[in-house]
């Protein structure tokens, strides 16, 4: 019997893109239709952070995202050790709006 092969998918990297942006922040809100998860890079002393990125996702690919990561942590702390959550101060929400709900 022949092996039924699944499509390929073909995924482009352009090398902006692949240097990545860092982010010490992540803002997540969410309507019934859409989680959006905001990228931020905040630095010491600095009053003002400005959104880095911004991930727009279903509620099916979230929950895809967040088993993925679970899988991946468990993955790296195997063969790492445990990744320390060292406690941080609060960090005030007062970055200049109002939450929006789509």
């Amino acid at each position: 019997m022949a092996e039924k092969k699944e499509p390929q998918l073909n995924i482009e990297l352009d090398q902006e893109i692949a240097e990545g942006t860092y982010s010490n922040l992540a803002i997540i809100n969410h309507s019934v239709s859409e989680f959006i998860v905001d990228f931020i890079n905040i630095m010491p002393g600095v009053p003002k952070a400005k959104v880095k990125s911004r991930i727009i996702l279903t509620p099916q690919h979230a929950k895809r995202l967040t088993k993925a990561l679970v899988e991946n942590i468990k993955k790296f702390e195997q063969a790492n050790g445990e990744i320390k959550d060292y406690e941080q101060p609060p960090i005030p929400m007062n970055f200049g709006g109002t939450t929006g709900e789509a």
